[in-house]
């Protein structure tokens, strides 16, 4: 009787510490979301480069819920406080970091070195390492089409152009942008103001003041504010918005809006890492990959010009567009040199080291 007993007993806890183990419990502790975090190299305003990938970490949480956590440290200069930014960020547990500045790439990677285990996003960057990815879009891409509607709105055949630094992203962009004007208008010239600055509203608008007064009708930039919009607005002048469709603040003066689209990325990388599937690479994407897109025109922009505009996004999609190639005749720079030969087209690797301007733009590459 007591043998009996005593085997009920072991079978007993047996049965118990099968069902209340921490292996089997059917209330298993839910897995800890993914803790992401982003790096703002400005404030988070209504519109610009900032607030574009703003709304792509928006489109995270949106997208992935409750599996991650995101946060964002705004208005970082590039240097040394992004360095003390980002190694904050990965000291707090975050384990997938997007540094959206082509000046926080250096910084990134200093940090990366010191993190193996946290996968990091350089935006605008080109140096990758194992953990170290880099991503960008082909912003020159939507300033050809831009330059489009430029020339076709344009009634003094002179633009203006603000511009930040004089790197190979912003010479794309201005090249771009002649070369679209010019595609349309062999008139157009564009005239460019170098700041040295990404955000400085101030200055910004001081730059668009100038080139107005120097009979630019309509104006481009590659800064990270609104007030060249709001200049052009006050003046009763046209401009083409970047990064943002800008219309709540020149509702008549914006023609067309080059935008970024960052969150179809964003949310890919970060399900990459939940999947385990995250690898180090580079993308330059575009028009065809859904990151660039032209549109949101203002009310004074004819159908027609809309149409051709969009007609030549599409080309651009489908690879029959390529903003550098030399269909007619040979590409020149201001100062007379073919640089891009008849039939020819610039590959990647030319794009990506370009250092000149184009034949129609008036000014020079600031050293």
């Amino acid at each position: 009787m007591y043998k009996n007993l005593a085997g009920r007993a072991v079978l007993a806890c047996a049965a118990a510490c099968f069902f209340f183990s921490p292996a089997f419990s059917q209330t298993q502790s839910p897995k800890a979301p993914l803790k992401i975090g982003f790096v703002y190299v400005t404030p988070v305003t209504d519109a610009g480069w900032v607030r574009q990938h703003e709304e792509g970490r928006k489109a995270v949480d949106a997208a992935l819920g409750g599996k991650v956590q995101t946060t964002y440290v705004e208005n970082v200069a590039e240097g040394a406080d992004a360095e003390r930014v980002i190694r904050d960020l990965a000291q707090q547990g975050n384990t997938l970091i997007f540094t959206p500045s082509f000046g926080y790439m250096e910084p990134t990677l200093k940090v990366a070195k010191d993190f193996p285990e946290v996968k990091f996003e350089s935006i605008t960057g080109y140096k990758t390492a194992p953990n170290v990815a880099t991503a960008n879009a082909r912003y020159y891409e939507g300033r050809y089409l831009a330059g489009i509607a430029a020339g076709r709105m344009t009634k003094t055949n002179i633009a203006g152009y603000v511009a930040g630094f004089p790197i190979p992203e912003v010479l794309q962009g201005i090249n771009a942008f002649a070369l679209g004007m010019r595609s349309v208008n062999p008139a157009a010239k564009v005239h460019v103001v170098w700041l040295n600055e990404w955000f400085d509203p101030p200055k910004e608008r001081d730059a668009a003041m100038a080139l107005f007064d120097r009979n630019a009708d309509v104006v481009a930039f590659h800064t990270g504010s609104t007030a060249v919009m709001a200049a052009a607005q006050e003046r009763g002048r046209m401009a083409v918005a970047y990064h943002s469709d800008m219309r709540k603040i020149a509702p008549d003066a914006q023609i067309v809006a080059v935008t970024h689209q960052w969150g179809g990325y964003y949310t890919q990388r970060a399900k990459a890492v939940l999947e385990g599937s995250w690898k180090s690479g580079n993308l330059w994407g575009g028009v065809r990959e859904g990151m660039i897109r032209v549109g949101d025109f203002g009310t004074k922009v004819p159908k027609a010009v809309q149409d051709e505009v969009l007609a030549r996004q599409k080309d651009i999609a489908a690879g029959k567009l390529q903003p550098f190639r030399a269909v007619a005749a040979d590409v020149r720079d201001n100062e007379g040199h073919v640089v891009v030969a008849k039939g020819a087209q610039l590959n990647d690797e030319q794009i990506l080291k370009m250092n000149w301007l184009v034949e129609g733009v008036q000014g020079r590459v600031a050293r």
